[in-house]
């Protein structure tokens, strides 16, 4: 009876013991826990806060303001065109341009440039098939188009940070491979953009009133606008609508802003 007893005791003081330990890991795995997610949250926060957050979530604000972008230039046609209504006007823009075109007039970038507008990256040749043949080739366009804007600026190392797809991320077109190339992005310091409101200048021959009612309809009930045009007159010169599109926007309440006043 009595070896039974010391045995039930020595259970009682190693269950108590294992107990112990459990309760000093549990709160002691708590307290990582709370030290740890402060840490989480202000990182979350402070990435939110970077310029590539800031661009990525743009289209995602309430904020009445417009950011108007050209797309696929410079051109001798159009782009002279549209920056001098924007002088008129007032109003930055953002210039998402080619490298191969960046190269054969860089007197225009220099002149969008040192008017305050954002000279962004829209790849070097605009031929999918270049762009998409390898991860290589997919940072070279980029990279390569970075290159001639820092020629025609005069700003060594120039990065604009800001990459837009030719025809857009959300295209149907070469979608395993903008995801898989998206990815890459980052290594270099890039995110990517689309648009939410768009004239269709690009699509068909409109009227001039015809790509302001395209606006009105894509830009309905929007907050924050990143607006899609082009300045390259193949298709429409949107040059010939732009200030009665700037003056309709800005009857609707908003403001104007480029890539510039996220930084």
């Amino acid at each position: 009876m009595k070896f039974v007893m010391i045995k039930k005791k020595s259970i009682t003081r190693l269950f108590i013991a294992l107990f112990s330990i459990f309760i000093f890991t549990l709160n002691l795995f708590t307290f990582n826990h709370l030290c740890i997610i402060p840490n989480v949250l202000s990182t979350s926060a402070s990435n939110e806060n970077t310029f590539q957050q800031k661009v990525f979530n743009l289209m995602n604000q309430k904020e009445k303001i417009a950011y108007l972008t050209f797309d696929d230039g410079p051109t001798l046609k159009s782009t002279p065109r549209v920056l001098d209504i924007l002088s008129e006007e007032n109003v930055k823009a953002t210039f998402f341009v080619i490298g191969k075109h960046v190269k054969e007039h860089p007197e225009i970038v220099k002149r969008a440039y040192d008017e305050g507008h954002y000279i962004a990256n829209h790849g070097y040749s605009h031929h999918n098939d270049k762009l998409y043949a390898s991860a290589d080739s997919f940072i070279n366009e980029i990279l390569s188009t970075d290159v001639e804007i820092a020629r025609a600026i005069g700003i060594e190392n120039y990065s604009s940070h800001v990459f837009r797809f030719p025809n857009g991320y959300m295209a149907s077109s070469y979608k395993t491979k903008k995801q898989e190339y998206a990815k890459l992005l980052s290594d270099i310091d890039y995110t990517y953009i689309d648009w939410n409101a768009l004239n269709k200048d690009s699509e068909k021959k409109y009227s001039n009133a015809g790509l302001l009612n395209n606006l009105k309809e894509s830009s309905k009930n929007k907050g924050t606008l990143v607006i899609l045009m082009h300045d390259t007159s193949d298709v429409n010169e949107t040059h010939l609508v732009l200030k009665d599109s700037i003056q309709y926007l800005k009857e609707q309440g908003y403001i104007f802003q480029n890539f510039y006043d996220l930084k």
